[in-house]
């Protein structure tokens, strides 16, 4: 989550920094202001984004998933203080929601209030609310606030300039930002975005308003007096005397020629660079890297062992992809039971469907069994994982290895796990004030072509346990290194770790 904000962030401060380098000083407003709302709502979808192309396009590195390691729930002390259960993180994101809350409730309450204790005169395409012993000129959708104490002369301009603001929805755009600052209390960059369309929709509102005008009358108006204003964000306000300066200066610009609505295409690059980074970016380990690696590491189990299913009629039903010791049977071979129980299975979803080859074999006890060869399937699901880029043990020429140790799977992930467990400290969970049930971390590392442990990253359910993780993660010791075709190559694993705290 946190990786995800901050690149959220980041795309933010990016896209603001073309239009204002590029955009912001030309006359296409109505463009600036689908920039300006397209840029924000594209920044949180991006980092949501991995497009498997791009993935592919990027040479993959050879990974191996371990088997889960999973420490004893008993070392985990029990009984805990309430405070050390509260997420401090959370709370003080809620608490910022909730004071943002409050602010924006406040700021539309003192609308609601301007419209109910004031006369409201409908006319034809919005309804005017005169505030008494006031100089104020705002409107909030189709609501237009003028002060009494305004000339009826300015009051016409001022209503014509608001109605602009009415006609565009230019409030959904505030009330939009003022939602997302509520969401992200803590970005800054929203902050500007909001002031950024607020000058826009000012100059958009000149644009029309000016037409019906000679341009010097209109800045006349505007230069007369500056009123006082609602200190709210999402309403338009007519007179701001920190952009009257900029009204004025769009208002006698020289209009932007066509050839500079090509700037709009840097947008392209931009994107296209964004898309590049949130689909080759490493620094945490994806959210669903869980699910991938229980799939990867059941295969890598089933593929090396044969599963007793059920015994059904006295047949032992079979799935994996090492056959049986015993005698081959024929299907004339078994009763007329066992032959619809074999039909029965050879016609099941999973068999007939995946088009797996069914033998029937007696073993040493004389036991009738029904195998299921699966080898057909584990490397369909095999071929799958290596789109993923996530590489079985089988497809290692030989595997890293610990030193003074055997290279073999089994000793390699006996060694890990015995490693785990006694570098990884489970009490530290007690003091970190999780919850209850089953925690699990996952731990991602490289072991490069000298046998060192390099980029190392971790999803945990606290930052200590990250750090801590870390930290264990780069005690492990030299390895001997992996090797493919014959050549010494970097090799990637996850290992996910598992306890409880009840």
């Amino acid at each position: 989550m946190l990786s995800y904000i901050i690149q959220v962030v980041l795309f933010q401060i990016l896209f603001l920094a073309v239009y204002d380098i590029f955009l912001s000083r030309e006359t296409f407003f109505t463009k600036n202001r689908f920039y300006l709302i397209f840029s924000v709502v594209v920044s949180f979808i991006l980092p949501l984004i991995k497009l498997p192309v791009i993935k592919q396009a990027v040479p993959q590195e050879y990974t191996i998933l371990l088997p889960e390691v999973v420490l004893s729930p008993q070392t985990i002390i029990e009984n805990q203080e309430w405070y050390q259960s509260v997420s401090y993180l959370d709370v003080l994101f809620w608490i910022g929601v909730s004071v943002a809350s409050l602010f924006f409730l406040i700021k539309l309450y003192n609308v609601i209030k301007l419209l109910l204790e004031n006369n409201v005169e409908q006319r034809k395409d919005y309804k005017l609310i005169s505030l008494p012993n006031s100089t104020k000129a705002f409107s909030f959708f189709n609501f237009i606030f003028i002060g009494e104490n305004i000339s009826n002369e300015r009051k016409e301009k001022i209503i014509q300039h608001e109605l602009v603001h009415a006609k565009q929805k230019h409030t959904l755009d505030l009330l939009f930002f003022e939602i997302l600052k509520i969401c992200m209390w803590f970005n800054p960059i929203l902050w500007v975005f909001q002031k950024r369309i607020t000058t826009v929709h000012e100059f958009l509102s000149d644009e029309v308003a000016s037409k019906s005008l000679e341009t010097k009358t209109y800045i006349n108006s505007l230069l007369e007096q500056v009123f006082q204003v609602e200190k709210i964000s999402f309403v338009n306000q007519f007179y701001k005397s920190s952009l009257i300066k900029k009204r004025i200066i769009m208002m006698t610009k020289k209009r932007s020629t066509k050839v500079k609505q090509f700037k709009y295409l840097l947008i392209a690059p931009v994107l296209l660079s964004m898309l590049l980074y949130t689909a080759c970016s490493d620094n945490e380990i994806s959210e669903d890297i869980e699910q991938r690696v229980e799939k990867s590491t059941k295969v890598e189990e089933e593929s090396s062992t044969v599963h007793p299913f059920q015994e059904v009629k006295g047949i032992n039903v079979l799935y994996g992809g090492t056959e049986p010791k015993g005698k081959e049977l024929k299907f004339e071979d078994l009763s007329l039971t066992e032959q619809q129980y074999y039909i029965k299975i050879k016609n099941s979803m999973q068999v007939k469907a995946r088009g797996l080859e069914l033998k029937i074999y007696e073993n040493n006890q004389k036991e009738k069994v029904v195998f299921v060869n699966m080898n057909k399937l584990y490397e369909e699901i095999k071929k799958e994982s290596l789109k993923e880029g996530n590489v079985p043990f089988s497809m290692i020429d030989k595997s890293p290895a610990f030193m003074n140790s055997g290279n073999t799977k089994d000793e390699f992930n006996r060694n890990m796990r015995d490693f785990i467990q006694k570098n990884f400290n489970v009490n530290l969970a007690n003091s970190l004030g999780l919850k209850k049930g089953k925690k699990r971390i996952f731990a991602q590392f490289k072991i490069n072509e000298n046998g060192q442990v390099v980029n190392i990253k971790v999803r945990a359910p606290h930052p200590t346990l990250k750090e801590h993780t870390k930290e264990m993660i780069k005690k492990l010791p030299l390895l001997i290194p992996g090797e493919k075709d014959g050549k010494v190559v970097k090799v990637g694993y996850t290992v996910p770790i598992t306890f409880d705290i009840n």
